[in-house]
Parts: structure tokens; sequence; C-alpha cells
């Protein structure tokens, strides 16, 4: 094994960290506002998934059913998640991103992006290039 050659047991936690410090600072790097981040995250859910029933959802973000509650009722006073009736089952309702939710969730991204892109800016070419392949890698092993 040569010098610059590391045993996957090795990069896997220098991996993991260095993925988790930069995802806390991406998701600091954020638009001037109140929602937080576990609101953040279930509006982005429910964008991904078009709509989802309130235990869905609170499924997907592995939360109880009474924690999500309050997060839908916070995102939906400020108009960002709207609920319709349930199309065969009466008890039951669908949570959906409004226009108004998938527009905050852009302007989040939008921020977080350019945060990102200056950061990258700075580096050597070099350094985006394999960090351009790295990024290949790392969404490849995500779909695996």
């Amino acid at each position: 094994m040569t010098a610059n050659r590391v045993p996957p047991a090795q990069l896997a936690p220098q991996l993991r960290d260095a993925i988790t410090r930069l995802n806390r600072r991406v998701r600091q790097a954020r638009p001037v506002g109140d929602l937080t981040v576990t609101q953040l995250s279930a509006l982005t859910s429910l964008r991904l998934a078009g709509a989802l029933t309130p235990r869905e959802l609170a499924d997907v973000e592995r939360v109880q059913p009474p924690t999500m509650t309050k997060i839908v009722a916070k995102l939906e006073d400020r108009g960002l998640v709207r609920r319709t009736p349930h199309p065969t089952d009466g008890r039951q309702v669908i949570l959906a991103a409004t226009e108004g939710g998938r527009a905050v969730l852009d302007q989040f991204e939008r921020v977080r992006d350019e945060w990102l892109a200056s950061r990258l800016a700075a580096l050597p070419e070099d350094d985006r290039d394999t960090l351009r392949r790295a990024a290949e890698i790392l969404q490849q092993l995500a779909r695996d």
C-alpha cells in the first residue's frame, strides 16, 4: 500500500466527518428568516414528494405525529403548506407545499449555493476538478 492509499475503514470516518461538517456549514448559510431546520426539512420533504399525509410526513422526517402536527401548523400559519381532503379517506388530509413554500425553499437553496460557490471559487482549479469528481462519486454512493 502506498502512502496515498487509505483503507476504506479509515477513509469512512474521515469522509463522514467532512461531509457532516460541510453540510452543517452550508445549512448555516441561510437568508434571514425564522424557519427552523426541522420546518425546512419538512417543507423540503413535501416539495420532493409532492404531497403526503401528516403520518407519512412524520415517518419521512422520523418524528412523532404530535411533533409533526406542531411543525405543520407553523408552516400552515405562514402559508407555506396547505391541507386538502384525502381523495379516498375522509378522515385524512393531504399536505403539500404551497407556491410560497416552494419560493422560500428556492431562496434558501440560492443563498446556500452562493455561499458554497464563493468558497469553491477561492480554490485552485485542480481542487475544483477533484471536488467535481468527488461529487459524482458521492452521488453514486448515495444511489447504491
